[in-house]
């Protein structure tokens, strides 16, 4: 099998997720998270030190995560289905790799037809639907975690070649760890990821000569 691997956030929607959940409870704890968000995005701060801080400033609800996946949809990037769409039948396997939330990103992925299972954060809620935490566990609440989860899916499933597209620094760190890793610039372009990535686009049409391109590479 062939395995592309996505990031959600800024990659395949153009909205930060835990950016519009934090929009909810008000300008003020918008912009503490936002700031927050961006400079582990850059790489400036390390991602744990932000990541439950800023749960425990929002304490999504049930309803609320499942807002934000239509809004996912709503503001999904110009020419990802073609794109997915059109990896799919060149026979690559597709996966989302993300530091953002199972239950926010599962509208997106069935209207992307994803199946493979979401590589995301887990949140728990209460039987009334109210906030009960996040998985404190789950590789990708830190940095190096989205290594660490390619590192397992490479060992389970064995893939012919793993391309890995995304914006964030915490998606950089992978291209050690995969045969090719294409920074995305769509919505914002990261120097960081732009300096590191083996390619860079700045739209979706651009892939699909990128995943033709791999399969002639010599594996690494």
């Amino acid at each position: 099998m062939k395995l592309l691997i996505v990031d959600c956030d800024s990659t395949l929607s153009a909205l930060e997720g835990i950016d519009e959940l934090a929009r909810l409870r008000g300008p003020e704890v918008f912009a503490q998270v936002e700031e927050a968000t961006k400079l582990a995005m850059d790489g400036a701060i390390p991602l744990d030190s932000v990541f439950g801080r800023r749960l425990e400033l929002i304490k999504p609800t049930r309803d609320e995560c499942a807002a934000i996946g239509q809004d996912y949809i709503k503001h999904a990037v110009v020419g990802v289905q073609q794109a997915m769409e059109g990896a799919r039948r060149t026979g690559w396997e597709i996966l989302i790799l993300s530091g953002g939330f199972v239950p926010c990103i599962a509208p997106l992925a069935e209207w992307l037809h994803i199946t493979q299972p979401i590589e995301a954060v887990p949140l728990n809620f209460h039987a009334d639907g109210s906030y009960a935490g996040f998985g404190e566990d789950y590789p990708t609440t830190r940095n190096g975690g989205k290594p660490t989860i390619i590192q397992e899916l490479k060992a389970k499933l064995n893939p012919e070649r793993v391309v890995m597209v995304g914006d964030g620094v915490s998606d950089l760190e992978t291209k050690m760890v995969v045969n090719l890793f294409v920074g995305f610039g769509a919505v914002i372009a990261r120097p960081k990821v732009q300096e590191g990535a083996d390619r860079f686009i700045h739209n979706w049409a651009e892939l699909a000569p990128i995943l033709d391109d791999v399969m002639t590479a010599p594996a690494r």
